[in-house]
């Protein structure tokens, strides 16, 4: 897996002194504003912040009773090792990569928000669901909703302030807490700024600067 991206486009209106059908008319004809340097423009800028993430979650979770997990441990890996290794009562071990562990948050978060399910689901799917929920409220799920542009996930994650109440003990809960700040610390963010370069071939060129995060 690559370093994971997001981001949003800002349009940024620069020195416009005209209107905007005048402006497009005159950058479509060529023609230039008395006054104007051939370096000055009134064009548009575009913008957007494109950010990456060089850290992930991996995340060991052990079936305790009959469709009821634990998190027993959290840690931090580079973003392509990210994964959730699952342990079942009968010694079975499952190892859930990001796009499926999405798959199943999803299906949690559909089951959280429709309470008229059928209990046969619940009890055909008890493994998924227990386990869902552990991908939602531990690292896998933060992970998710920082890096991969699943900020539905975070609001989720807010509706349950006992986070540790998914963990095997207070010492793994710290330590996740440890890993989250590590995946923070490896955002970076690029702005990156185009422009149309002038002329009529209507190509653009871009500049970039880069901030880290925090």
């Amino acid at each position: 897996m690559t370093p994971t991206r997001k981001g949003h486009f800002i349009r940024k209106a620069k020195d416009i002194t005209i209107s905007s059908t005048l402006a497009f008319a005159i950058l479509a004809s060529g023609m230039m504003l008395p006054g104007c340097g051939s370096n000055e423009s009134n064009e548009a800028d575009y913008s957007y912040e494109e950010t990456t993430y060089t850290k992930g979650i991996r995340s060991h979770i052990k079936e305790v009773k009959p469709g009821e997990f634990k998190i027993t441990d959290e840690e931090t890996v580079e973003i392509d090792k990210a994964e959730a290794i699952v342990t079942y009562l009968d010694g079975r071990t499952e190892t859930i990569s990001p796009a499926a562990a999405k798959k199943l948050i999803d299906e949690e978060i559909a089951a959280q928000k429709d309470s008229t399910q059928s209990s046969s689901r619940h009890h055909s799917g008890y493994h998924r669901s227990g386990l869902s929920s552990m991908l939602l409220y531990g690292g896998m799920g933060y992970m998710l909703g920082r890096t991969m542009n699943n900020g539905y996930m975070n609001s989720f994650r807010d509706r349950n302030p006992n986070g540790s109440a998914f963990y095997s003990n207070p010492g793994a809960y710290q330590k996740s807490q440890s890993a989250y700040s590590d995946v923070n610390a490896s955002r970076t963010t690029r702005t990156v700024t185009t422009r149309p370069t002038g002329g009529r071939s209507g190509f653009f060129g871009s500049r970039s600067s880069a901030k880290g995060g925090g």
